[in-house]
């Protein structure tokens, strides 16, 4: 599997119009405050991009970061800007070609930057253990479109738990699907290479991630899948896909169920990008200076992050009242906002 995807996207994808769906296509809608950093990105990076959402979560500045499948770099040159001068993000690859032209343009970054403080490792996001990063010492580690090409995901969550600071999070794109893929689907290089083979059915994932020490996966957005390609479609059978954006914390307390404190948080409204609401997530759109009941979990979230200084914190968890109200374990992705013929970036 390494040496199919090193190939597909060293040799046969030269850019993203090279690809055959819309699963590393991303077409999200792109924030305002996010243009101007992309604007200073080189186009040749820009246009060796197959990522499938936008994976930077807010409160970056002075942050390490670690970016898994960096390929040409787009992700780590936006994320520097905005982790800014004093913090740093380091990008993993596994493919010569993408490393290339990620570390052909460094120097034009730096310059245009003012600074420079990323770095480029070449290795397998399976294998992090091997690349000297040291235990506890990065605040985010993120990912666009690549955890599904890894033919060994558990050792991937493994190895994110130990890199991450307590109070950190793992904030990434990916691709999932309704219920298990058949092997015909994940053994199709194409499908394989198109994110769509190596696709978890979305509850194993929760289940992964738990087994990790990622107790309560949030959900911050997705939308479903169109497989244009008519021959992939029908190889796909009765499968559906989504791209979806999570969110793990790095938090040992974190319950795998989301328990009623009588809690509440009321967020200041002093993040930059977002002064009049904070959304943590798909079910958490919190307005500025409202107070926002909050399960145990989504307290500790806000409270033991970098997240906390712009909250007040309501309550602790000397009470408990049960579970909190509007909890589930449904398909959790919408299934009715595919947007025909939606470009990609």
């Amino acid at each position: 599997m390494h040496e199919l995807v090193q190939d597909y996207y060293g040799k046969q994808l030269q850019s993203s119009a090279d690809l055959k769906t819309s699963a590393c296509c991303d077409i999200t809608l792109m924030p305002q405050w996010l243009k101007p950093v992309l604007a200073n990105i080189h186009g040749d990076v820009l246009s060796r991009y197959y990522g499938c959402g936008l994976v930077c979560p807010p409160v970056l500045t002075g942050c390490r970061v670690l970016d898994l499948g960096c390929g040409s770099g787009r992700d780590v040159y936006a994320l520097a800007q905005l982790v800014g001068p004093t913090g740093e993000v380091v990008g993993v690859d596994m493919t010569d070609e993408q490393l290339a032209i990620a570390k052909a343009h460094q120097a034009y970054h730096a310059e245009k930057f003012g600074f420079d403080n990323v770095h480029f490792l070449k290795g397998y996001i399976e294998k992090l253990d091997e690349l000297g990063l040291e235990s506890g010492s990065f605040d985010i580690v993120v990912s666009n479109c690549v955890i599904n090409l890894s033919p060994d995901k558990d050792a991937v969550l493994q190895s994110i738990k130990r890199l991450l600071k307590p109070g950190g999070e793992f904030y990434f794109s990916d691709v999932y699907a309704d219920r298990r893929v058949p092997d015909e689907v994940k053994n199709d290089p194409v499908l394989y290479g198109e994110c769509l083979g190596g696709a978890l059915y979305w509850n194993d994932f929760i289940q992964m991630a738990k087994r990790h020490g990622f107790a309560d996966s949030r959900l911050v957005e997705d939308r479903p899948l169109d497989i244009s390609d008519p021959l992939l479609a029908a190889r796909c059978g009765n499968s559906k896909f989504f791209s979806a954006t999570y969110r793990l914390f790095n938090i040992d307390a974190l319950e795998s169920d989301c328990e009623d404190y009588g809690q509440a948080v009321i967020y200041r409204g002093t993040i930059a990008e977002s002064p009049h609401r904070f959304v943590l997530d798909k079910h958490h759109d919190i307005q500025t200076g409202k107070v926002f009941t909050v399960c145990g979990n989504t307290w500790r979230m806000l409270h033991d992050t970098r997240l906390a200084q712009h909250f007040e914190f309501i309550g602790d968890f000397s009470r408990h009242y049960g579970i909190f109200e509007g909890c589930g374990v449904a398909l959790p992705f919408s299934v009715d906002d595919l947007r025909e013929g939606a470009p990609c970036c």
